[in-house]
């Protein structure tokens, strides 16, 4: 069974959820966002704004920047799902995520938040799963080959296996 970070704080249901969209990389986090109730979109946004989570008339609306990269825009969707699971109630304005993933959230709440996010896109017993099945150390050619299996940068899953 996958584990994640601060589980205890998440809703039963939604941990449910979570373990039955992250058993087989790469995790489909749009899915996974429409299933928890997240409506998805890609958004003009600022250069330094990767991505947003706000109140809308249905519930909350994920916002990620157009001009970012795919595993950039996959790693973003990831940690606004994780704010609406462990910072839900303090979501009321919004949240801006600047490019290093830095909001108006105290830095706890951002890190929190990157390591539920890594959870999600990097399930350590899948990444552990793949590893297994390399017959070779993981050189740089074993973490680009994972980062691609699992749809992240090449430095994401370089600090997920370190």
């Amino acid at each position: 069974m996958t584990s994640f970070s601060f589980s205890h704080r998440i809703d039963d249901s939604e941990l449910a959820i979570l373990r039955e969209f992250t058993c087989e990389p790469p995790v489909k986090v749009g899915a996974l966002a429409s299933a928890l109730g997240l409506r998805v979109v890609l958004a003009t946004l600022p250069m330094n704004i990767s991505g947003l989570i706000e109140p809308d008339k249905d519930g909350f609306v994920v916002k990620i920047n157009r001009f970012e990269s795919k595993e950039r825009q996959r790693f973003t969707i990831a940690h606004e799902i994780a704010h609406y699971l462990i910072h839900r109630d303090r979501i009321n304005a919004g949240i801006f995520d600047s490019v290093l993933y830095r909001s108006k959230l105290s830095s706890r709440m951002e890190a929190e938040a990157n390591r539920l996010a890594a959870d999600i896109v990097m399930p350590i017993q899948a990444v552990t799963a793949a590893m297994s099945k390399r017959s070779s150390k993981l050189d740089d050619d074993g973490i680009s080959e994972l980062a691609e299996i699992f749809g992240v940068s090449k430095q994401a899953m370089t600090i997920r296996v370190g």
